[in-house]
């Protein structure tokens, strides 16, 4: 009779052993989001709300970074611009087509700031707002999910920015206006300068572009958190 009491109390408790440890294994699957793409196994076994902070968090960081960059750039050259054309009452009016040039290289080079700016100044903010309105309770995985695809948008963003067919821009247009002034107006000496000091600048802007996105990436594809 004891005998038989046991093997059943034990049957009991290995059954319910079992059931906890379904029910164990079910949770965490449930704190699991579906493999990334752009990941590793390391990664896929990181907690969600880790990695959507840390995604959070550092582009966040590139986004400051960007920012300086932009307004940097972009405001001196703007100045420079307008600085070009302060100047051309006081300039002989034969050269005042130099200052002219000058002008509307800077006009360029700020309209290209407007118009193709680097995507984490939109891309940060867009994402902090989607985590603000989910709530505390919300699934985080469509929000990882969309973490990720800014990140690697972002990263991708960064790293066209500095392929070779922007820096044969940058040189075409800048040389174009040298020959502008030159050819047109036989300039030569004011469309060498303003030919060698856009090249320059637009050269410094290039290499000097936020990078942080794409070291984010890698180490994320990685799960180095």
């Amino acid at each position: 009779m004891f005998s038989r009491f046991a093997v059943t109390r034990a049957g009991v408790l290995l059954a319910t052993i079992g059931v906890g440890l379904g029910l164990s294994a079910a949770a965490h699957a449930e704190n699991r989001c579906p493999a990334s793409a752009a990941g590793s196994p390391a990664l896929d076994e990181l907690d969600p709300p880790r990695r959507l902070a840390w995604i959070s968090a550092h582009l966040s960081r590139s986004e400051e970074r960007a920012r300086l960059w932009t307004f940097g750039w972009g405001g001196g050259i703007a100045l420079a611009g307008v600085g070009s054309l302060a100047a051309v009452p006081l300039v002989a009016p034969e050269t005042r087509v130099d200052w002219y040039t000058g002008a509307v290289s800077a006009g360029v080079g700020v309209a290209a700031f407007v118009v193709a700016p680097p995507a984490v100044l939109a891309d940060a903010p867009a994402l902090r707002a989607e985590i603000a309105r989910s709530g505390s309770g919300a699934d985080v995985c469509p929000l990882l999910a969309s973490a990720e695809a800014r990140l690697v948008r972002d990263a991708r963003d960064e790293e066209r920015s500095g392929r070779w067919y922007v820096h044969v821009g940058n040189l075409l247009f800048n040389t174009g206006l040298g020959l502008f002034l030159g050819l047109g107006y036989h300039h030569w000496g004011a469309g060498v300068v303003n030919a060698l000091a856009g090249a320059a600048v637009g050269e410094a802007i290039i290499f000097t572009r936020p990078t942080a996105a794409i070291d984010d990436l890698g180490a994320y594809s990685k799960g180095a958190l």
